[in-house]
């Protein structure tokens, strides 16, 4: 069979060469779609093969148009619809599954289309972690089928989060990251039998290690957690008990030693907080100086914080309004539509605790006493407006999280 091979391998060679030395011009056909013809193809057989012996008659049978070209074709025109569906996936992921699906490429299965979420060939990772986060039946039963294709055996909880962490990014929505994070517990106890009293353990000391992560490894936490710390922290979680001390402390050492890697493909930032921003765009912000001026900026909302950027492709904020402590209010202004305010209760002349940067690079203290805000839309003031209030008011992956370690600490052993 080997000496029946080499005449294919020499075709396919000098053809490559062939190809090589044509001019580009002459591809311009088929790059508008269009594809050569019977003759041109019998035209290029007549080139590529030895004159004389049958020659050409044996490249005609080698490379018959039927039995070689048309196969050839569908599978480009196959590989052309893959790359539009991975590209509409990243824009909206249940379009993009739906656009696979309906050409045929993928099977309408969980186990299929999470297999397709798992593998990764060209998808933005904050997309597979939108579509893995949604609520309807069919998302969730996708999620356990994703999750399934990880293997944890043998895997202390760090490494397993690495693994699992590093599959998609982690969305914003508190009760995405619930589900996500309840799927992930019950497949790691699932590999791993009898290192967990529940679950629940294991859902809790996984959000203990996330925010462990940050802590360490964020420039802005000051006051960066001891091993001591981090044991006393997970105390009475597994079902009224301790985890063993020596599990949390190799746990801390690995953290410490190693951040998470963690996907950063959708250009987002994730040096100041873990997850995703609540919420971002364009906003008109009144100066604090002596003008008085409007400056059109970009806002992003996360980690209990207010950033605003000159442009969305900025790497540092011009300047950062921390929410501890304020609150919001819709105001009329005479010059601008849907205005809103930042302010300190009961303390009008206070100045607000935030600070920006200068055009030439210096970080100063801001100086305003009330921050006013004008969104584009009554609707989009509204959104602000609620956003802003839960983010001051509470938090709900801490309160989620909060409700959790109760149950568990509170569970008596039997």
């Amino acid at each position: 069979m080997a000496g029946q091979e080499q005449p294919h391998a020499a075709l396919a060679q000098s053809g490559a060469e062939k190809r090589s030395s044509v001019p580009a011009s002459s591809h311009a056909g088929s790059a508008q779609g269009a594809w050569p013809s019977s003759s041109s193809v019998h035209a290029d057989t007549t080139e590529l093969c030895p004159r004389g012996e049958g020659g050409q008659e044996a490249a005609r049978s080698l490379l018959g148009t039927k039995s070689c070209f048309v196969p050839f074709r569908k599978n480009m025109q196959r590989n052309k619809q893959v790359a539009m569906g991975r590209k509409k996936f990243n824009m909206d992921p249940k379009k993009g599954i739906q656009f696979l699906i309906e050409n045929d490429l993928l099977k309408n299965t969980c186990e299929d289309i999470a297999q397709f979420l798992y593998k990764g060939e060209g998808l933005n990772k904050t997309a597979i972690g939108d579509y893995l986060g949604e609520r309807d039946e069919f998302n969730i039963q996708v999620l356990h089928a994703f999750v399934e294709l990880h293997e944890f055996t043998d895997l202390n909880l760090v490494q397993a989060l690495r693994q699992f962490l590093w599959s998609f990014r982690l969305p914003g929505e508190a009760q995405k990251i619930d589900r996500m994070m309840e799927a992930f517990a019950q497949r790691y106890c699932q590999c791993n039998p009898g290192v967990f009293q529940s679950t629940d353990t294991c859902y809790v000391l996984s959000f203990a290690i996330i925010m462990l992560n940050t802590s360490l490894h964020n420039p802005n936490v000051k006051d960066k957690p001891t091993a001591e710390r981090f044991i006393a922290m997970n105390r009475g979680i597994n079902d009224g008990g301790d985890l063993p001390e020596e599990l949390l402390r190799n746990l801390y050492e690995s953290i410490k030693n190693e951040p998470f890697k963690i996907p950063e493909d959708d250009g987002n930032d994730l040096t100041h907080t873990f997850f995703n921003p609540d919420r971002e765009g364009w906003l008109l912000k009144l100066a604090g100086g002596r003008v008085k001026t409007w400056k059109r900026r970009w806002f992003i909302l996360t980690d209990n914080c207010l950033y605003y950027f000159e442009y969305t492709t900025d790497k540092e904020p011009r300047g950062i309004i921390p929410l501890e402590n304020l609150s919001i209010r819709e105001v009329e202004d005479s010059k601008k539509p849907n205005c809103f305010e930042l302010y300190i209760p009961d303390n009008k002349d206070q100045v607000i605790k935030a600070c920006k940067t200068e055009a030439d690079g210096r970080v100063v203290e801001g100086n305003h006493t009330v921050y006013r805000i004008s969104a584009p839309t009554p609707e989009e003031k509204e959104e602000w407006i609620k956003c802003i209030k839960a983010a001051i008011s509470r938090d709900p992956f801490y309160e989620m999280l909060a409700a959790r370690k109760k149950k568990v600490s509170s569970t008596k052993r039997h």
